[in-house]
């Protein structure tokens, strides 16, 4: 039983052309993408050694790393969409990434909120509320891939600290 695909996108790249090109490794989320079940929440999963390391910075340094992921993961997830010849391929989870750093942006640190950050991510990632699933449908580009899980994020971390103001959740 192989956990990976034989090919990837409609231009059916190798795992090999995968892991060659700087752009789809990370478009790919470290090769988390590449499982052929459930590869968003694989690429959540390796937003979380990401977002460990990031925690450990100053806030403003937080700040600017998950901009900067959010922002240049528009440029690799376009980039990535276009070498493999189709839109939002479900292997490409930059966008998870930087939505799960987006979900922990604002919330402290504590392993609770790092699992319950995954799963209400996942949550919204997955279901697609309005408008998420709007912007999923009708927004091209790498700015689309990435868009609705931006906003997957936001309702996430959202939730997340709505449940820490009204101490529903201890750390």
């Amino acid at each position: 039983m192989n956990i990976f695909l034989n090919h990837y996108g409609k231009n059916a790249l190798s795992i090999s052309q995968i892991l060659k090109n700087p752009t789809l490794f990370l478009a790919f989320g470290f090769c988390f993408g590449l499982v052929k079940k459930a590869p968003g929440t694989f690429g959540t999963i390796a937003a979380i050694p990401v977002y460990l390391l990031f925690a450990q910075t100053p806030f403003w340094l937080y700040s600017a790393l998950t901009l900067i992921a959010t922002l240049v993961g528009i440029k690799i997830c376009d980039d990535a969409a276009k070498l493999l010849g189709e839109h939002d391929f479900n292997g490409i989870v930059w966008d998870e990434i930087a939505g799960y750093l987006i979900t922990m942006w604002f919330v402290p640190f504590s392993w609770q909120t790092v699992l319950i950050g995954f799963v209400l991510f996942r949550f919204f990632d997955i279901l697609k509320p309005f408008p998420i699933k709007w912007i999923d449908k009708h927004v091209e580009g790498g700015f689309g891939i990435m868009l609705d899980d931006v906003l997957a994020g936001i309702f996430a971390g959202g939730i997340l600290l709505l449940l820490l103001r009204f101490n529903l959740l201890s750390l």
